[in-house]
C-alpha cells in the first residue's frame, strides 16, 4: 500500500501537480491547431474588398448663413419673453426700426422655428387685457389687425376665448 502511495505521488510530482486547471489548459494549448489558409482565403473573397464596399451617406446638417442662423436665434429670443403671430414675428426680424434682417432671411427664420401661434395669440391677449379692457370684438378685432398683431381670424378667436373674453 506504501508502494502505491509513494508511485502515486511520484506520478503526480512529474505531471506538474495533478488535475489543476493550467496543466488541463496547458495541454489543450499545445495540441497542434489546424490551419487552412485556403479556408480563410476563401471566407474574405465573400466579402467585398474594402475599396469596393460602398459607402454611406453620412446626414449633414443643414448649412444655413450666418444672418439665417442669427435670425434664428432672435426669433427664439423674442418669443421667450413675448407673444408673436407669424406676421408680427416676420416683421420685427425685418424692420429697419427692429433688427433688420434681409426680409428672406426673417421668413426663414421664421419657417425654423416651431411656433403655436393660437398660444402666442392666446399670450397676447391676455398681456392686452392686463393692461387696458377689451370686448372680445375688440379684442379679436386688435390681435388680427394689420396695425396690431396679425393673427388669423381663427388664432385671434382662440386667444380671445383662452383670455376669458
Amino acid at each position: 500500500m506504501i508502494a502505491l502511495a509513494v508511485i502515486i505521488g511520484i506520478s503526480v510530482a512529474a505531471n506538474g501537480g495533478g488535475n489543476d486547471a493550467t496543466t488541463a489548459t496547458s495541454s489543450a494549448n499545445t495540441a497542434p491547431q489546424a490551419t487552412d489558409d485556403n479556408a480563410s482565403a476563401d471566407a474574405s473573397s465573400d466579402a467585398p474588398a474594402a475599396d469596393t464596399a460602398p459607402v454611406e451617406a453620412t446626414p449633414t446638417a443643414p448649412q444655413f448663413t450666418a444672418s439665417q442662423k442669427n435670425a434664428i436665434e432672435a426669433a427664439k429670443n423674442y418669443l421667450s419673453f413675448s407673444a408673436f403671430s407669424r406676421q408680427g414675428l416676420v416683421h420685427q426680424l425685418s424692420a429697419k426700426a427692429g433688427d433688420g434682417y434681409p426680409k428672406a432671411d426673417a421668413v426663414f427664420a421664421v419657417n425654423h422655428i416651431t411656433v403655436n401661434y393660437k398660444e402666442q395669440a392666446a399670450k397676447a391677449a391676455k398681456n392686452y387685457l392686463d393692461m387696458t379692457p377689451f370686448s372680445r370684438a375688440g379684442l379679436v378685432h386688435q390681435l388680427e389687425s394689420k396695425a396690431g398683431d396679425g393673427y388669423t381670424h381663427a388664432q385671434a378667436v382662440y386667444g380671445a376665448s383662452k383670455a376669458g373674453l
